[in-house]
């Protein structure tokens, strides 16, 4: 099969090693486990050669795709639509209702993804047929096993009756694969190097990272803390957090000094986690304050630098922390925030050079972007073009005024550029989009 078609999709001229790799070894093997590192295009390693095994005279879903959340699911969900192939693909997961999923999946997908907890409901009620499911992917598994979805994927699994493939990913090696996964003498690829400290946090591995440490002398580690985030200005960037409550506090500290920030952890509600990725993926945020919620799974490509404010308690933890910047292509920089008694994490085995501190805090300047919040979406038929022709037309935007633009099922958000949003909105108040009466407003 030709790939060059699909590959322009992404920008792509050729795949990377591990991509061909996984492309040669899944139609020719039963069972494989990839373990690539966070960022290496993994999803589109093993959505290509699944296409191979597509049968479009086959009615029911064919491929089952299990991921431990829902941005996953949604991820791998907009790559594959990305590959424009006509086959049908739907997403189930918690936090939606169940009734539309249902009536989604009257006419069956192709391909479907969900986390376990849902896909294992769907079944149970007979909303999925799983006669024809002969490919079985198990994306970011060990996350799934840490979440505890091992009794929900083991049901799943018994229930697939005709199973051919597994395919198993991972961006850290797997300990013990349980047998409930049915594996049978599987191929690994393995593209992660072995010293897993030095791939991800050493500049001797990987030139596009740079590693610092940074020590509060004298000073709150919390005030040293806004200290760097003064001097990184509007770099894109993540704190990371073990606990919820230090994100909390940091976020107390940010809105005293009025810096524009996001927060992100599994207390808040899930569109306001959407919406915290959406602004940084737009530009409208530089600062993410986030527990390891973030650390995996979700499609943030564009962070310059990674903050590690409370130290990562293992070095599984640290790498797929680390693994949210030099992405693909990309740069990065990875900082240790210390206090002056603590040392690095002892599995650290590169010596990270020292960042001094300013003196005084300089507030980074705030976005030029900020992001409008328009209450319809892809259930309401409003695309993309939609929005960009309203924005241009009715809202007085020159093309270089409006960015980024993502469409939910019941809401979109569109980048704007700051100095020109207040003006927009005045223009657009009363317009419709497809005669359908819109509310827009500034999201916060």
């Amino acid at each position: 099969m030709n790939h060059t078609k699909t590959l322009s999709h992404f920008n792509i001229q050729e795949l990377n090693e591990m991509q061909k790799a996984t492309l040669d070894a899944i139609p020719k093997t039963n069972d494989v486990i990839l373990i690539s590192p966070t960022g290496s295009g993994k999803t589109l390693a093993f959505l290509l050669p699944t296409l191979q095994l597509l049968d479009s005279q086959k009615k029911d879903v064919q491929v089952l795709i299990l991921v431990p959340t829902r941005e996953l699911a949604q991820q791998i969900e907009q790559v594959f639509k990305k590959m424009s192939t006509g086959f049908k693909i739907s997403c189930c997961y918690g936090g939606y209702e169940v009734r539309i999923e249902k009536n989604n999946l009257l006419q069956p997908p192709v391909v479907l993804i969900g986390t376990p907890g849902r896909i294992a409901h769907h079944i149970n009620s007979e909303n999925i047929s799983t006669k024809e499911i002969s490919t079985l992917i198990l994306d970011e598994f060990d996350k799934s096993l840490d979440a505890g979805f091992q009794e929900e994927m083991s049901f799943i699994i018994l229930q697939l009756k005709n199973l051919q493939k597994r395919i198993l990913t991972s961006a850290t090696p797997l300990k013990d694969i349980p047998a409930f996964v049915g594996l049978n003498n599987p191929l690994e690829l393995n593209f992660t190097s072995p010293n897993l400290s030095q791939r991800d946090g050493g500049p001797q591995s990987n030139p596009r990272v740079q590693l610092k440490s940074v020590r509060a002398v004298g000073i709150d580690k919390l005030d040293a803390l806004m200290l760097l985030i003064g001097k990184l200005g509007t770099r894109s960037k993540i704190v990371f957090c073990n606990h919820r409550d230090a994100v909390i506090r940091i976020s107390e500290q940010l809105d005293k000094l009025s810096i524009e920030h996001g927060v992100y952890h599994g207390g808040l509600e899930q569109i306001d986690r959407e919406k915290v990725l959406i602004k940084l993926k737009n530009g409208s945020l530089h600062l993410v304050i986030s527990t390891d919620l973030a650390s995996r799974g979700l499609d943030i490509p564009e962070i310059e630098a990674i903050i590690h404010y409370q130290l990562p308690t293992t070095e599984d933890v640290m790498i797929h922390r680390n693994g949210r910047t030099a992405r693909m292509h990309a740069s990065g920089t990875i900082y240790f925030m210390l206090k002056e008694t603590d040392h690095l994490p002892p599995f650290l085995k590169v010596t990270p050079e020292i960042e001094p501190l300013p003196e005084k805090l300089v507030l980074p300047n705030a976005s030029e972007w900020k992001t409008l919040y328009i209450s319809a979406g892809k259930k309401d038929k409003i695309n993309k073009m939609d929005i960009v022709g309203m924005l241009l037309q009715k809202g007085g935007l020159q093309k270089d005024e409006l960015g980024k633009i993502e469409v939910l099922d019941y809401s979109a958000y569109a980048a704007v550029k700051s100095s020109k949003i207040q003006r927009t909105l005045q223009l657009i108040r009363e317009e419709r989009i497809k005669n359908k009466k819109i509310k827009f407003e500034i999201s916060t």
